[in-house]
């Protein structure tokens, strides 16, 4: 069982965030990073917004430090835990964008880098950066495609329905070709495109009975029994964690999301300060050693 965290302070969502963490900065990030990592937790997680329309950010938040600024100063003081963007909204880039800025971040964190990426819904978002909407789904797809043939290539090459290119040249490159791709999203659409695309499918938002019966109905499919690998299921458990407060419960929560067919964990906790935060970290990896 892999174990992660929801990173804190890089994301304010509204009324489920700690006091503490709107005036916390990088120092606190890292002291967070390097406290995980030395724990033996997988990887941690930064998501991405550019700019969030006033009357959505009620609900959505409105802080998002941008993922990759933030995993190239966390990887200078890390050395093994993974960086995942979850998510990375594949139509607010072309594919070569992502393959050279993360694949250069890959090179620099030594093949840390998990791309954990989505189709997006925000539209007003999607139209403040001129990209399309209508279609995000189709060209995700063939996003997906890109990225599975360009990765680590200095000379990538890809003909699809939405991007084409060949005859140019991507340096520096990202240490490897087989980047891990986590599909993010909530519904049936988004665990067959990581079934298609995919080596994790990582929903959010989903509660354990909810993923374990888009997972059973999945199994039925052709599209499950013709992976060549198994793919690997990351949830997120709901609510946060307290396992210094009540170590039980706890248990019992984690058990339930394995029991729903997770074989990765990404979490989130109950918090009050900087150090209660680590201090969690430390109660939850003595529990199920990460």
């Amino acid at each position: 069982m892999q174990l992660g965290i929801v990173t804190p302070v890089v994301t304010l969502l509204p009324r489920a965030h700690a006091r503490w963490e709107a005036d916390a900065g990088i120092e606190e990030i890292c002291r967070v990073a390097i406290e995980a990592e030395r724990l033996g937790y997988d990887h941690l997680t930064c998501s991405e917004h550019i700019a969030v329309p006033k009357d959505k950010a009620k609900l959505r938040g409105a802080t998002y430090w941008d993922p990759l600024s933030t995993f190239g100063y966390i990887a200078g003081v890390t050395h093994k835990i993974r960086l995942a963007t979850f998510v990375l909204v594949l139509g607010y880039h072309h594919p070569l964008e992502i393959v050279k800025r993360y694949g250069t971040l890959d090179a620099l964190s030594g093949g840390r880098v998990v791309l954990g990426v989505g189709v997006g819904s925000l539209e007003e978002e999607f139209a403040l950066l001129d990209a399309p909407f209508t279609d995000r789904g189709a060209r995700a797809d063939d996003a997906l495609r890109a990225l599975r043939a360009s990765w680590g290539q200095t000379q990538p090459e890809y003909h699809g329905e939405f991007f084409d290119y060949s005859d140019f040249v991507v340096a520096p490159i990202a240490p490897r070709t087989d980047v891990a791709i986590w599909i993010g999203g909530q519904s049936t659409r988004s665990l067959n495109r990581a079934l298609a695309f995919g080596d994790a499918w990582a929903p959010f938002g989903l509660s354990p009975s909810e993923v374990r019966a888009l997972l059973d109905s999945a199994r039925l499919t052709a599209a499950w029994e013709n992976r060549p690998q198994p793919i690997e299921i990351f949830l997120q458990p709901v609510p946060p964690l307290d396992p210094i407060g009540d170590p039980a419960a706890t248990t019992q929560q984690l058990e339930e999301w394995i029991t729903a067919g997770a074989t990765g964990l990404t979490l989130r906790f109950v918090h009050r300060s900087i150090d209660h935060y680590c201090e969690q970290l430390a109660a939850l990896s003595a529990l199920i050693p990460a």
